[in-house]
């Protein structure tokens, strides 16, 4: 046809231009990186040449060898490429070196087990190489259309494949979510129902509930009804009561008030010596009892309250039976009066019957240790210890005048030598333990180190007495206070820190006798008892005044607590009974204790020849006897049982008289303490007293 004759001329055209001539690598995108390399390499023949050869060349030569000689136009156009094949490329290929690699197999593959050969470049310049080339690309485009084909096939194929799987998985994931969405479903159904009625239920539990908190809310507040008006009436009768109460006790005040004041009325006689005093003793004695009544009905009311009807009553009581005594004393001084007054009218008369040659009567003979004793005690201490006592209190106000400029000074340097002073007197027996013997050995040396003058460390410096001329007195004075302290808070808390503290005292007491005198006064002072002394009251004396004479502590118009009193001086009691005691171990054996056991003694045997007082005298006793009641036993040995016998049979009715129901814990414990005492024949070493062992420590 001519338009493919047009064609193939136009084809023919542009093979012989410039561009044309290109070579065009049809698998540069399955080769990638190899295709700029034929523009450098030299031309080759395709892989496919030597299959060619072999397969395609013989035939064609021999079709084509009759007609060698004269080849006919038709055969010519037979043998010419065929319209729609280009021209082989074989002339536009530049020859180039074979690249390393397998040959190539008819399917186009290559071989991978073949070995590698170079091969010659071959430039095929005649039409009948083209033919064949030509053929060949004929060949690969019709076996690459074949595969496209079949593979176009198989992916069809493959895809019909797949939308079926994946409508299948999808109706299988709708059923699914079906299933799943049903059994959810049912799930929250099951679960809403098991809800409403565990809601219907809990409704109903509620209103029954509701009905039960009603009801309990009535009888609640009927109860708070109740309560309310049950507590303004207590309120009504404990304002009546505290009425009552403050009423009585300021009646209690004025009663003993009257009563002390009958009672000095009744003393006032001691002022004189008067023959008849010994006739007046019991009634002393019985009005220093009611005293002491009514100072324990007091004490009590200061712990509890206020005073009941009874403690008034028998506040009233006792203040009736005062009068009864003064009325008494009245008559009795009344009839002495009397006495004396036709004694003197008679002796009178006589003298002017017999003359003046009459001479005056004898005295009448004071009875001997042999007469009859009087049943009734004493109530004041004797002379001679009462002026050991004033003594002992006039040598402590000494020394306090005697450092009142340092004590005084407001300079900042005295204030300074003040304090550091105190600290090195003091901080020493606050060290004082039962931990070591030397421990207590190197407190002692301490101590006596700064009454000697000698200076000593306290706070990282040197302290001395010579520092100031007042200094000693200051720490002599201090030294003192600072054991007595002790004894009253350490020994009241801890029983066995009395023996340490002790023997401390009693050795600082052997070098330096006036640190023991000022012991004695801050001990008489803090607990009179120790005397033994009972501050008498006066008239016109404060009554908070009066209780400190007799050791209790006043904040205000604030009395401390029985209790309390009792521990104090229970600690100073057993402090003292440790001192008279025990001796310094490392001082000289042949001196003798500045305040021994003879002390001891006589403290003794002067409390039983006393009225005891009321829960004081028993808590004494007790302490006393259990700290130094085995050193008299071993000193007195047989007069010792003989006092203990005369406590249990004597004085253990005395002061179960005196003592209330409230008050029977000291005196049951004295008692039984006592008894077991005298029936083991035996007082027990005290406990923590210091064994020669503790000294090796």
């Amino acid at each position: 046809m001519p338009s493919e004759g047009r064609c193939w001329e136009t084809l023919q055209a542009l093979r012989s231009s410039d561009k044309g001539r290109l070579c065009y690598h049809r698998d540069w995108l399955l080769q990638g990186e190899d295709i700029l390399e034929e523009c450098t390499s030299v031309p080759k023949l395709s892989s496919y040449a030597g299959w060619v050869v072999d397969h395609v060349l013989p035939h064609t030569q021999e079709n084509l060898a009759p007609s060698e000689t004269s080849p006919s136009p038709a055969s010519t156009v037979g043998l010419g490429p065929p319209p729609f094949a280009p021209r082989s490329p074989v002339e536009s290929l530049v020859l180039s070196s074979a690249s390393p690699g397998a040959p190539a197999t008819p399917d186009g593959t290559k071989g991978r087990g073949e070995p590698q050969h170079a091969e010659e470049p071959v430039a095929l310049q005649s039409p009948r190489g083209a033919h064949v080339e030509g053929c060949i690309r004929m060949y690969e485009l019709v076996h690459r259309m074949k595969g496209m084909e079949g593979l176009r096939q198989w992916q069809e194929e493959q895809e019909r494949r797949v939308r079926a799987l994946s409508e299948m998985a999808s109706e299988q994931l709708k059923r699914f979510d079906e299933r799943k969405e049903l059994k959810h479903h049912k799930e929250f159904q099951d679960l809403r129902e098991m809800m409403e009625k565990s809601s219907r239920e809990a409704l109903g539990q509620q209103e029954k509930l509701k009905a039960e908190h009603r009801h309990r809310a009535k009888i609640l507040n009927l109860k708070l009804r109740e309560a309310e008006q049950q507590r303004q009436k207590q309120v009504e009768q404990e304002r009546l009561r505290r009425e009552e109460g403050q009423g009585r006790l300021r009646s209690l005040y004025a009663l003993q008030e009257e009563l002390l004041h009958l009672n000095q009325q009744l003393d006032s006689g001691d002022q004189h010596g008067d023959p008849l005093k010994v006739d007046l003793s019991a009634l002393r004695t019985r009005g220093n009892q009611l005293c002491s009544l009514i100072s324990g009905i007091l004490r009590a009311t200061s712990e509890d309250g206020f005073p009941t009807a009874e403690d008034q009553a028998v506040a009233e009581r006792a203040l009736q039976e005062m009068r009864e005594l003064c009325a008494s004393a009245r008559a009795r001084e009344d009839q002495r009066r009397q006495e004396e007054k036709e004694a003197q009218v008679k002796q009178q008369e006589s003298q002017m019957q017999q003359g003046p040659e009459v001479g005056k009567e004898p005295p009448a003979p004071s009875q001997g240790p042999g007469g009859k004793q009087s049943e009734d005690l004493q109530v004041k201490v004797q002379d001679s210890t009462m002026q050991w006592y004033q003594q002992l209190q006039e040598a402590s106000s000494q020394c306090v005048r005697a450092f009142e400029g340092l004590a005084s000074s407001k300079d900042s340097q005295v204030k300074k030598i003040k304090m550091d002073l105190q600290k090195a007197a003091t901080i020493p027996v606050s060290q004082i333990s039962t931990l070591a013997g030397s421990k207590l050995k190197e407190i002692f040396d301490k101590i006596h180190s700064l009454l000697s003058g000698k200076p000593v460390q306290c706070g990282g410096r040197p302290v001395s007495v010579s520092m100031d001329p007042q200094g000693l007195d200051f720490v002599q004075y201090k030294l003192a206070e600072k054991f007595v302290k002790q004894g009253e808070e350490e020994v009241a808390s801890h029983h066995e820190a009395a023996f340490p503290i002790a023997v401390v005292a009693s050795g600082i007491w052997e070098l330096h006798p006036r640190v023991g005198d000022l012991i004695l006064a801050h001990l008489h002072k803090n607990c009179p008892y120790s005397v033994p002394f009972y501050p008498a009251f006066k008239e016109g004396m404060a009554l908070e005044g009066y209780q400190r004479l007799l050791g209790y502590q006043v904040k205000g118009s604030k009395v401390e607590q029985q209790d309390n009193f009792l521990k104090r001086m229970s600690g100073m009691i057993r402090f003292y009974a440790a001192v008279i005691q025990l001796q310094w171990p490392y001082g000289a054996r042949q001196q003798v204790h500045p305040h021994g056991l003879n002390h001891g003694w006589r403290w003794l045997a002067q409390i039983l020849n006393m009225e005891p007082l009321s829960d004081v005298t028993a808590t004494l006793l007790f302490d006393f006897l259990e700290v130094c009641g085995n050193a008299l036993m071993k000193q007195y040995q047989a007069q010792f049982w003989k006092m203990m016998l005369l406590i249990k049979e004597d004085y253990f009715p005395r002061i179960e008289a005196i003592t209330s129901s409230g008050q029977m814990g000291s005196f049951i414990r004295l008692k039984q303490f006592l008894e077991k005492c005298l029936q083991r024949k035996e007082i027990p070493v005290p406990k923590g007293f210091l064994t020669a062992s503790f000294w090796r420590t």
